[in-house]
């Protein structure tokens, strides 16, 4: 399957989330049965991660959002397992400070936009502006409905001036599976430190979450700043797909390791010399060691 092209929201289209199927899980069944494509994926992101690190000429941002219990930690963590940690940096935003208030809503965002080389995680992002602001009337209509056009042009500006590379994921999961996660965070004392008073008082909002996500995923899917909606009722599946596409994503970029910029035959010859020096010193050391005395 191609997940890249299953999930695109396509440039200009109008979501329904309604009509997506938030257990829908593909061929496999299972996340047995789905464990050697997910580490197969896996594998494809560390060996490109790797090579945009050393190339220094592209940068990708992968951004996370999705309703509360969707799985935004998780797969910000399952994702970066394949990564080397050196050229990822992982941001959350949420509740703005009062000195980022005195400032437009993307001041705090910009500062954390990937260097080339490197990957940026947003598990929330600069959508919170567009999302809780509008679902609680925090402005009014009128300063968040113009803020579409402005987060599209601060993603064309990071996509043409600095060659980022923008994966949007909107992790869906249904309304049921909200309330079994809750649950589930309930029972376990290793996950009821994410347990939020708000978690109840914010499902409630949940149609208006939906309207707004609906917006937010219509306005601003683009050519350069695409958004994927991930079915993740099921873990494992979300896992893979989202996988996938970072995967396919480092691997259009035709990444180039850099040429050495030293002479690699001096270094060979270098490292010869060093090498013959170091056999010659635990030569040397091994001829003036003091046999053991016999009979002791």
């Amino acid at each position: 399957m191609n997940f890249t092209k299953r999930f695109r929201v396509e440039a200009g289209s109008r979501v329904d989330l309604s009509a997506i199927d938030a257990a829908f899980h593909g061929p496999h069944a299972n996340d047995a049965e789905a464990a050697a494509e997910l580490q197969h994926h896996l594998q494809r992101i560390t060996n490109s991660q790797r090579a945009l690190y050393a190339e220094r000429n592209h940068s990708l941002l992968i951004v996370l959002q999705g309703i509360d219990g969707a799985g935004k930690d998780g797969t910000c963590w399952h994702v970066m397992s394949a990564m080397d940690p050196q050229g990822v940096q992982v941001r959350g935003f949420k509740q703005p400070t009062a000195e980022e208030r005195d400032h437009d809503f993307l001041w705090r965002i910009h500062p954390h936009a990937p260097a080339r080389g490197n990957v940026a995680i947003f598990n929330r992002s600069h959508y919170e502006d567009v999302l809780v602001v509008r679902v609680h009337k925090l402005a009014p209509k009128e300063i968040w409905k113009p803020r579409y056009d402005f987060i599209n042009e601060w993603e064309k500006l990071l996509a043409v001036e600095n060659n980022t590379t923008i994966l949007k994921f909107f992790l869906y999961i249904s309304k049921d599976e909200q309330l079994a996660r809750f649950k589930e965070r309930l029972d376990d004392p290793s996950h009821q430190w994410k347990i939020s008073a708000s978690d109840y008082t914010e499902r409630n909002r949940w149609d208006d979450y939906i309207e707004a996500f609906e917006a937010a995923l219509s306005r601003c899917s683009t050519k350069q700043a695409p958004w994927f909606i991930i079915p993740s009722n099921h873990k494992w599946f979300r896992n893979l797909a989202v996988s996938a596409i970072v995967a396919d994503a480092l691997e259009d970029m035709q990444i180039q390791v850099p040429k050495p910029t030293v002479d690699i035959e001096e270094i060979r010859r270098l490292y010869h010399q060093a090498s013959e020096a170091e056999h010659r010193t635990k030569k040397g050391k091994a001829e003036n060691a003091t046999p053991a005395a016999e009979g002791t």
